[in-house]
């Protein structure tokens, strides 16, 4: 661990970045040592205490939850409160979250919780902080959440965790929260009174997704712009429709951007490339316009998203110096849900994209000479061999349920918890969604990708094109996909290249446009 960067909570903001390194295990947790975070972590906590000595009135501290506001807790009773909050929220279904994911969660939450304005300890900090370095992973279930009282039920398995109640993932192998850590040297805790609120009443969970989302969304921008490229070459296209003034006259910046990106991989100033097509079709000569929708929602999802990381979410908020116990919704997570409902509009369309650039690629009518479904088969075997067909008609199928999950999963709220959660924002639900149409996007751009690859190789074979006049980039992604993905002369099964290919694209092995 020594080696690794350290992140300091509370020192600065986070940004997105900084939880996709926790969600890769790059970096290690430390908690900011400033003067201004211990005053407030301190007053946090002994105004609590004074609180109670008191006898004061504190929602989820000295009353029950939710619509049982009501119910006042007796003295004797508060110190079981919390426990109970993370016993009864212990009802999530689906699968787990994985290990990245969960890092992220972890490192999210403790994000909220180093604001100071939670009323948690010292205590619970420090052993949330042990958890994240320790590689210690409560296994969350994915499904439970609607989104407004925070991600209750999700984050009781971290707040169950920490008590030693739940199950983990600890050194490649589920076991208790317990024995995990004692191999570790470390102890669970007991929740103060408010502290099960303070881990659970938060938006920690989508938020920690729609980071990892919005990663995997930035480089889909990307990767699209240069399949599109590659199709461009692949179909003879008119290089001309990323003109540099062209573009000038409409000047949304990613646009514009994503032009530029196309137009410098064609060579276009060095080598112009006048088809017999005066204008391509509309997935090569709109491309711009359509990826740069996505790469201009960038900057607002990142405000959106690294708002949340930020800010105190959960209820009620304690201003320890100011001894304000300050009764609110910051848990409610319409903004990452509206965030995470717009950018899987937008990614699902980079799906369409793609499906409609591999359509043109097989179709002989429309590939401008190349042979039928790409395959390179010897004239006499042409009877019998398909090459991308099926492929393509993944990709449509993959496509067809990436544009089926854009219905925005906010329009859908239900009201619960006897009516006191009227209102609500399914703001994990659109992030899981998100994921979701992510990883379907990116099976269709793999699909496109190596059909635009097996396009390119059979110009160059056929000598229609010169490997030297490819751009830098393209001739080097060319030959690295050309490395395991050999020229399709027979019919064979493509899925182990498709699902190599898909693990590349989730691990960002081609760098693009820096």
């Amino acid at each position: 661990m020594s080696s690794r960067q350290t992140i300091h909570f509370g020192e600065k903001p986070l940004r997105i970045e900084d939880i996709v390194a926790f969600a890769h295990a790059s970096v290690n947790a430390e908690i900011s040592t400033s003067a201004h975070l211990q005053r407030k972590i301190d007053a946090g906590v002994a105004f609590l205490d004074q609180l109670l000595e008191k006898e004061g009135v504190i929602y989820g501290v000295t009353t029950g939850y939710g619509d049982s506001v009501t119910v006042d807790i007796p003295l004797d009773l508060v110190k079981e409160l919390p426990l109970h909050l993370t016993r009864f929220h212990g009802c999530g279904l689906g699968a787990h979250f994985s290990a990245a994911q969960t890092r992220a969660i972890l490192a999210t939450r403790l994000a909220s919780l180093t604001q100071g304005y939670s009323g948690v300890s010292w205590e619970l900090l420090h052993l949330l902080r042990d958890m994240i370095n320790h590689d210690i992973l409560p296994l969350i279930p994915q499904e439970g959440s609607v989104g407004a009282s925070g991600d209750l039920t999700p984050l009781s398995y971290v707040a169950g965790a920490l008590v030693g109640e739940r199950e983990v993932r600890f050194n490649e192998q589920v076991m208790s929260a317990q024995e995990a850590f004692a191999q570790s040297g470390l102890t669970a805790i007991t929740l103060r009174p408010k502290e099960g609120l303070a881990m659970m009443n938060g938006t920690a969970v989508m938020t920690a997704v729609a980071c990892l989302a919005f990663e995997r969304a930035s480089y889909a921008v990307k990767l699209a712009t240069r399949i599109t490229a590659l199709s461009s070459i692949a179909l003879k296209g008119n290089s001309h429709h990323f003109d540099e003034i062209l573009f000038s006259v409409k000047p949304h910046s990613g646009q514009q951007q994503v032009a530029k990106w196309i137009r410098d991989d064609l060579n276009h100033y060095s080598h112009p490339r006048n088809a017999d097509r005066l204008q391509d079709r509309y997935s090569i000569r709109c491309a711009p316009h359509i990826i740069g929708v996505l790469a201009d929602s960038l900057p607002w999802f990142r405000q959106f998203i690294e708002n949340e990381l930020n800010s105190a979410n959960d209820n009620p908020i304690i201003d320890g110096e100011g001894e304000h116990v300050l009764h609110g919704g910051h848990f409610y997570g319409g903004h990452i849900a509206m965030a995470m409902d717009s950018m899987k509009n937008a990614v699902a369309n980079l799906a369409d994209l793609a499906d409609r650039q591999i359509a043109s690629l097989v179709d002989t009518r429309y590939n401008n000479g190349l042979p039928s479904n790409l395959s390179d088969a010897q004239q006499q075997r042409r009877y019998i061999n398909h090459g991308f067909k099926a492929v393509q008609i993944g990709a449509s199928a993959f496509t067809a349920e990436a544009l089926k999950l854009t219905m925005p999963a906010s329009v859908f709220s239900r009201s619960t918890e006897c009516h006191n959660q009227d209102k609500v924002s399914m703001g994990t639900i659109a992030a899981r969604d998100c994921l979701r149409v992510l990883e379907l996007t990116e099976q269709v751009l793999a699909c496109t990708l190596l059909a635009a690859v097996q396009g390119l190789r059979l110009r160059i074979q056929r000598g229609e094109l010169q490997q030297s006049a490819l751009s830098e980039d393209i001739a080097s992604m060319y030959q690295d996909i050309s490395g395991y993905f050999a020229n399709l002369e027979e019919d064979r099964p493509l899925e182990s290249t498709l699902r190599q290919t898909v693990e590349y694209i989730q691990n960002q092995r081609w760098t693009l446009y820096e």
